[in-house]
């Protein structure tokens, strides 16, 4: 009898202690490795501007933000496993599902589009004191990108083959990282830059730059960036993705509210080192690139794109967005927040 209790004893104690250790196991927030491109576009770096508005991070997840110069390096960041979540845009997508064969690979939320009509876009400048005119003038000329592969990249690369140029052969092109790319240009070791927000409202730049074309001109509405990760990620983790993308349209809603305009310019501003009169007058507003309010991708849009890179030979693949759709987690969260 004594041998009997002192098992039984020792059997509660070992369960008391297992559900302890599962219970403290359980509590403990994910870590979400977040890859991210260009602030303020990218919300990731600056995404929970003030306490009170996430109310799920450091409880059930935490964020670790990875700045990458662009999307394409995410690819093999997320196939090593460095990263949880990749910001990609139209053909950084294709690449990750058709040359990295990342197939499970699934667009989870918004973060900036272009060519929404009454909203941001995206240019191509080139010196006042340039020569160049017009599209063709940049035959055997140097093309700025901040990524190869990249959103902007194959845009610039869209445009410039409708007129007859084929990268490599006509032009060349070479990466520089967005705050050194008006030197780079000011100093002659390149002939066209991107011009985006928040560097295209620098005044130095206006006043020695004229803008060639629109990333509208090129390819009209742009998926330019959008969440993705792996489905056995969100598989393993669901409730603390919920709870992110909970939280980040949280945050969408607290940046582009009016009355906490001058905050969130400033929180910008002090991140980037961007003066905030700067962007005063057009962050967060609807001179701003297009927000969904709820962090929500446009899909046909994606698909679109993706399309229109096949049509001219400049992607393989040619892919269905809507074949990738991990939405459902992001539907989950706004039912909360309604």
């Amino acid at each position: 009898m004594r041998w009997a209790r002192h098992v039984t004893r020792l059997s509660v104690g070992v369960l008391v202690a297992a559900t302890l250790a599962a219970g403290g196991a359980s509590a403990d927030p994910v870590k979400i490795r977040m890859g991210w491109v260009a602030a303020p576009a990218s919300l990731v770096p600056i995404l929970f501007p003030k306490d009170g508005i996430a109310k799920h991070n450091g409880v059930t997840y935490t964020v670790e933000p990875t700045h990458f110069q662009g999307s394409p390096l995410q690819i093999t960041a997320l196939q090593a496993g460095e990263i949880d979540t990749a910001a990609l845009g139209f053909s950084s997508f294709s690449l990750a599902v058709e040359n990295a064969g990342i197939g499970d690979l699934r667009i989870i939320a918004d973060e900036i589009q272009w060519g929404v009509p009454g909203y941001g876009t995206a240019d191509f400048a080139v010196l006042k004191s340039s020569p160049i005119t017009k599209i063709e003038d940049l035959k055997g000329k140097v093309l700025v990108t901040n990524g190869i592969g990249g959103g902007l990249d194959m845009i610039m690369k869209t445009m410039l083959l409708q007129h007859g140029l084929i990268d490599k052969r006509d032009f060349s092109v070479v990466e520089i990282n967005f705050p050194n790319m008006k030197s780079v240009l000011f100093e002659k070791k390149a002939d066209l830059v991107p011009s985006v927000l928040p560097w295209n409202r620098d005044p130095e730049f206006n006043a020695n730059t004229r803008i060639l074309f629109t990333t509208a001109d090129a390819m009209g509405h742009v998926a330019l960036s959008f969440w993705t990760a792996r489905q056995g990620f969100l598989d393993k983790n669901r409730a603390a993705m919920v709870d992110l993308l909970e939280d980040y349209v949280r945050s969408i809603h607290w940046y582009l509210d009016p009355k906490n305009h001058d905050e969130a310019v400033k929180i910008a501003a002090d991140f980037t080192k961007v003066p905030a009169a700067t962007m005063q007058d057009w962050l967060f507003t609807k001179t701003d690139n297009y927000r969904d309010p709820n962090g929500m991708p446009d899909l046909d849009a994606v698909t679109k794109n993706i399309h229109a890179q096949k049509e001219l030979g400049l992607i393989k693949a040619d892919l269905d967005a809507h074949a990738y759709d991990g939405l459902a987690l992001l539907k989950e969260a706004l039912a909360r927040i309604k």
